[in-house]
């Protein structure tokens, strides 16, 4: 099968960090499910593993998190999925990934296609709907209120992958009032179209910008990029005892500038699950579900900003290169194998 992949890490600038090669079409055992992939988008953490993580024991390492596709053959285990259904997915980092003609993955966290969505429109969902979706509901628990705070939750990186997807859940799933993070206009024009009551500038500092809108200290902040620069006003504008999540990997954290509101700190990390294999991890598969089931009513829209074609190791590096300058507004997207040779 066709596939994309590398065997060490490199800057994408390197003629060697993405490679076209040809790998044995795996089999199906236990609850994995075979895909058939038809589009994948790439996000950081495809190039934050290129740039550091070496094969580990064979000859090609092959990356990618997200994928839309056919589901191909199933395990003996299965029985969430068939042969023709229709699936979209993130799968696990400590397994190979999507940039494959098939992948393997586990049927607990694969979700339904959107029916209204194409491939390439629906690849550009899962990982940062698991994201969002899990910071909101499972560590932050927004439906629980802070006392005294402003019901209202502030999103830093509001135009990127998943603040384009966290600022459409917090609208549709929660009472809140959003407030997101953009700079430039066409990414704040981007995060007003995608239902954020209220734009503010994070090249300004955070707490006036916040204090300006005249809403109280909001109860929650969701922070998917440079936490380290805005930790220092996170802790200024969040209500006491607020809850405040993290996505991104700061070089350093100052966790005492928290203590004196008791503000408690969660991360998020959506391989969690899979990684550990965690008693809850088909929670995943049915939080695609409910993601599908929203895109099918029109209560959310796909985050799609750049589609390319085919998957291949030219695009892939495209889009790297495009992920990784920090200046991408929603998601890119790599559709289609092209023909077999």
């Amino acid at each position: 099968m066709k596939a994309v992949g590398y065997n060490k890490p490199a800057p994408i600038t390197d003629d060697t960090s993405l490679v076209d090669i040809e790998l044995p079409k795996p089999a199906p055992a236990g609850h994995d499910i075979l895909v058939e992939v038809k589009a994948v988008s790439v996000n950081p953490v495809d190039y934050k593993v290129r740039r550091s993580t070496p094969p580990n024991g064979t000859d090609w390492k092959v990356i990618g998190y997200d994928a839309a596709g056919i589901v191909s053959a199933v395990g003996p285990d299965v029985t969430l999925f068939q042969p023709g259904d229709e699936v979209f997915y993130a799968g696990s980092i400590i397994r190979p990934g999507t940039n494959a003609e098939f992948h393997l993955v586990d049927e607990r966290i694969v979700g339904r296609k959107p029916k209204t969505l194409d491939w390439a429109e629906a690849a550009a969902l899962p990982l940062t709907s698991i994201t969002a979706w899990e910071a909101f509901f499972d560590r932050l628990d927004v439906n629980k209120p802070v006392p005294g705070a402003a019901p209202a939750i502030l999103i830093v990186g509001g135009a990127g992958g998943v603040g384009s997807v966290a600022v459409q859940i917090a609208r549709q799933r929660t009472d809140l009032t959003v407030i997101a993070t953009a700079s430039r206009p066409e990414t704040q024009e981007w995060v007003k179209s995608l239902g954020a009551h209220h734009v503010i500038d994070h090249s300004k500092p955070l707490a006036a910008e916040v204090a300006v809108l005249g809403l109280g200290a909001p109860a929650f902040v969701f922070s998917t990029t440079h936490t380290d620069k805005h930790a220092a006003e996170i802790a200024d504008l969040i209500a006491p005892q607020g809850r405040f999540c993290l996505i991104d990997d700061p070089s350093a954290f100052n966790i005492m500038l928290f203590k004196r509101k008791a503000v408690s700190i969660h991360h998020e990390l959506m391989f969690t699950r899979p990684i550990f294999g965690t008693p809850d991890m088909a929670e995943q598969g049915r939080l695609l579900n409910d993601v599908s089931r929203l895109v099918d009513e029109g209560r959310l829209r796909t985050t799609l900003t750049n589609r390319l074609s085919p998957i291949n190791a030219a695009n892939l590096k495209q889009a790297h290169a495009l992920v990784e300058s920090g200046t991408a507004r929603g998601k890119v997207v790599i559709e289609g194998f092209g023909p077999q040779a």
